[in-house]
């Protein structure tokens, strides 16, 4: 058994059975755990407590899990959200990712998975993630959905601005194919399938090429990373 004491989490599941299985996992890991299955009362907890981390459900009475996440982002309330669905639309994803969630799982789940990703949010803590995503002459606003590099705007495909959201997300960070599909595609597509390959092409002719740069890099062996011109480069709001 792993020990996460003083480590908080808080569960909004409405399904009283998931939320009672969740509750005992993670006490049985060392967190401690408060539950609620009401939206409302879950932006109220998530304003009102430091928690280090947020396990969502989408489907909630009174407020829905999108609701609750763009209430406590509003609020300057920055724990790492995972958010739960059984709906595994590509859309239902970024919508979630752009009402401030850092992860995402589909029902059903493995439980050893869930633990899995509630520490690397938490290895990661808290940061502010803020509306508008810039990471040097790079701009996106994830609301109107337009990108721009420099003055520039950028006429993307919505797999191609989902794409470059995800690597503005995770600014210098290497991300695996794998992780790529499974935020942006849904499971009918296999690991080694080269759609990933396919729509980084196409984003680097729009965002790359066209400037004379070659900012959105391929790490052999690993992944793809999206690395600043200059060399410390930071999100921040517009």
């Amino acid at each position: 058994m792993r020990h996460y004491e003083g480590v908080r989490v808080l569960v909004v599941e409405d399904n009283v059975r998931m939320a009672a299985l969740l509750r005992r996992g993670l006490e049985e890991e060392g967190y401690a755990v408060d539950v609620t299955g009401d939206g409302a009362e879950g932006i109220w907890l998530g304003q009102e407590n430091s928690y280090d981390a947020i396990v969502l459900d989408v489907m909630l009475p009174s407020a829905d899990g999108f609701a609750v996440c763009r209430a406590l982002r509003a609020a300057d309330r920055w724990a790492p959200v995972i958010m739960l669905t059984a709906r595994d639309e590509v859309s239902h994803r970024v919508r979630g990712l752009d009402a401030g969630a850092d992860d995402y799982l589909i029902k059903p789940f493995v439980f050893a998975e869930l633990t899995a990703r509630l520490r690397a949010l938490i290895r990661r803590g808290a940061h502010e993630r803020p509306a508008v995503l810039v990471m040097a002459d790079i701009r996106l606003d994830p609301a109107s959905r337009r990108a721009f590099r420099g003055d520039v705007e950028l006429q993307l495909g919505p797999k191609e601005f989902a794409l470059l959201e995800l690597f503005l997300r995770h600014p210098g960070e290497v991300l695996s194919r794998a992780r790529i599909l499974d935020h942006l595609w849904d499971f009918a597509y296999e690991a080694n399938s080269n759609v990933v390959d396919q729509y980084v092409g196409y984003l680097r002719r729009k965002m790359d090429r066209p400037f004379g740069r070659s900012d959105l890099e391929t790490v052999r062996g690993a992944g793809y990373r999206l690395r600043g011109s200059s060399a410390a480069a930071d999100i921040h709001a517009d």
